[in-house]
């Protein structure tokens, strides 16, 4: 089981208390780190990475996304995101009789999982 490291500081979204990442102190000020774990700002007022995940919000989680897999990009939807794991599934296009298998990713999300670059309405036909 991963933990987020002791210097992350939840920050949680006004209302419903939705996580929507951490903030981490650094120099004089704090960084803003995505729910992927990932940093999200460079060094900010406390303020300021705060502004960066409240803007950001957790419906970007929900967009098409590519995983690096053999040296190709593949296209993928996120399944589950937590300080454990980041599991991911092929994009079944919206197919419900699809079975798709689901790949385990560790926590901090690696760099080879990236926000989808190529045209999201052309099927890749290599999957």
């Amino acid at each position: 089981m991963t933990a987020t490291p002791t210097d992350w500081i939840e920050h949680r979204r006004a209302g419903d208390r939705e996580l929507l990442g951490w903030l981490r102190l650094e120099d004089d000020g704090a960084v803003a780190i995505d729910r992927l774990g990932r940093t999200a700002s460079g060094v900010l007022p406390w303020d300021e990475a705060e502004a960066v995940l409240d803007e950001r919000g957790i419906g970007w989680l929900a967009d098409l996304w590519e995983l690096e897999l053999d040296g190709r990009p593949v296209r993928v939807r996120l399944r589950e995101v937590s300080t454990e794991r980041v599991v991911v599934t092929y994009d079944d296009h919206g197919d419900v009789h699809t079975k798709v298998d689901a790949i385990e990713l560790p926590f901090p999300a690696p760099a080879t999982l990236r926000p989808f670059g190529g045209d999201r309405h052309v099927l890749d036909p290599l999957r």
